[in-house]
């Protein structure tokens, strides 16, 4: 990806870019010197647009984080609340799926997106107009943790040189785990945004922490 030179440098262009280059390379590829390079510019240009890369990278942040509130106004919520959340959420995993390095860098930043926090205050307010006290939508947030945004934590990451698979010398010791791991599979990668993290295990998740907190509701 080579960005045409002839268009003026702006912020947006310098995070889209950003954005493009992560898609295509992953973010450990994400340098200022690369940047400039996809853009066709030299490296202390970037600097009138971005301070360094810790602003590209809450930039992207941003740009990502406006692609799912977009993603999310253009679904006709349902009147039931725990579908409408299940929806919003799951529309803003399609947005991961696309950028799948996104969830790593959401998971690692120290400033909070004004996109992020539009997103949430209107998860809030889904939460509150089915019913919800601002407790149990607190505790409800909780519960769902990086689940509200589309994406699973890990555990184990076999990709940052981690195993997760029961050492051989380990196994006789772990049947319970061996067995388990021996059945278990995720065959659809398409859908994978982590080692355990397939559209099958997050909606499993999810529809779990709904219906519980569905029944939580109810009793309150």
């Amino acid at each position: 990806m080579t960005t045409d030179a002839r268009i003026p440098l702006s912020r947006d262009r310098v995070l889209r870019a950003a954005v493009e280059l992560a898609d295509e390379h992953g973010l450990r590829a994400l340098t200022m010197r690369r940047l400039a390079e996809e853009l066709g510019a030299e490296a202390m240009s970037l600097y009138y647009h971005v301070a360094k890369k810790e602003d590209v990278l809450d930039g992207i942040v941003d740009v990502v984080a406006g692609e799912i509130n977009e993603a999310v106004t253009r679904v006709e919520p349902s009147p039931e609340w725990k579908e409408a959340v299940r929806q919003r959420i799951l529309t803003a995993r399609q947005v991961f799926l696309r950028h799948r390095w996104a969830p790593e860098l959401f998971e690692t930043r120290s400033s909070t997106s004004t996109a992020v926090l539009r997103y949430y205050d209107a998860l809030v307010g889904l939460m509150r107009d089915g019913g919800f006290s601002y407790d149990l939508v607190h505790h409800a947030l909780h519960a769902l943790g990086s689940r509200a945004l589309g994406f699973s934590q890990e555990l184990f990451d076999p990709s940052a040189g981690q195993s997760a698979d029961v050492p051989v010398d380990l196994a006789w010791q772990l049947p319970n785990l061996v067995g388990m791991l021996s059945e278990i599979a995720h065959d659809d990668p398409h859908s994978t945004l982590g080692w355990c993290d397939d559209q099958a295990e997050f909606e499993f998740g999810l529809d779990v922490i709904l219906d519980g907190l569905d029944r939580l509701r109810d009793r309150a």
